[in-house]
């Protein structure tokens, strides 16, 4: 796919990794590589959101010093535009410029694509770089069968780990939809789980910490055969519907590992 950049007034803009956040990201010391992908909308022209971007970086944080020791950097990867805007899906686009840059910078390192919202689309659409050995989707944006032009894809998941986290009054992006996919991801790739988080929104906050500590379990097993804890392990043997309506319990990860 061709990589179109936006053109505003006085420059083009192009998608950015930009810094690692909380730590090092020289060559020497990467051994896994983090990369964020915040939420944005359907369709639009205007500049990334300051908003979407900040809501990831407490999870960068975290996901940072849970890894520190395997040498784990996180970037919150800095979109063109919000838009996702139709076929030309230039989430998706700049998440794989962002696994492209990571692999020029870094070389042969496993990349972990999480994103929130119309992120959790990109991270799923941009599943199928080489790099990527899994994906992390919070509260996943996905378009309605009736008005989408053709279903989501699901093959460029085959091979890797995949998880859906969705809470279950999320009003922005339906739960039914993540669902859905995740019984098309699971036929195709059995690597496929989904949490529920009951009673929570679109943002997550009600079980913040437990979202934080799932995300870091499911990140640092996926990136450096870490043992997963029993309720990611069931999720991932469980079948359908079982392992995709696995509810989050309340206090997990109080009593694990960081």
């Amino acid at each position: 796919m061709a990589h179109h950049v936006l053109v505003g007034p006085g420059r083009a803009r192009q998608p950015r990794l930009g810094r690692a956040v909380g730590g090092s990201d020289s060559a020497a010391t990467v051994g896994g590589v983090v990369l964020l992908l915040p939420d944005g909308a359907p369709e639009s022209a205007r500049r990334p959101s300051p908003l979407h971007h900040a809501a990831l970086l407490p999870l960068a944080r975290r996901l940072v010093r849970a890894g520190r020791d395997e040498g784990l950097a996180a970037h919150v990867v800095r979109y063109r535009g919000r838009g996702w805007n139709g076929t030309d899906a230039q989430l998706a686009a700049d998440a794989r410029w962002a696994v492209t840059e990571v692999v020029r910078r870094h070389g042969d390192v496993p990349v972990c694509l999480v994103g929130h919202g119309m992120g959790g689309r990109a991270a799923l659409r941009a599943a199928g770089h080489a790099a990527v050995a899994s994906v992390l989707a919070l509260a996943p944006w996905l378009p309605e069968d009736d008005v989408a032009a053709e279903p989501e894809p699901v093959r460029q998941l085959v091979g890797r780990q995949v998880m859906i986290v969705h809470g279950t009054t999320d009003a922005a992006a339906h739960p039914d939809l993540s669902y859905w996919l995740a019984v098309r991801a699971k036929k195709a790739n059995r690597s496929t789980c989904r949490f529920e988080v009951h009673s929570d929104g679109h943002a997550l906050r009600q079980h913040h910490d437990e979202v934080l500590a799932l995300a870091a379990d499911f990140v640092l097993g996926s990136l450096f055969d870490r043992p997963y804890t029993r309720p990611v392990t069931d999720a991932f043997a469980a079948p359908p519907p079982l392992g995709l309506r696995m509810p989050l319990a309340a206090g997990f990860g109080r009593s694990l590992r960081p």
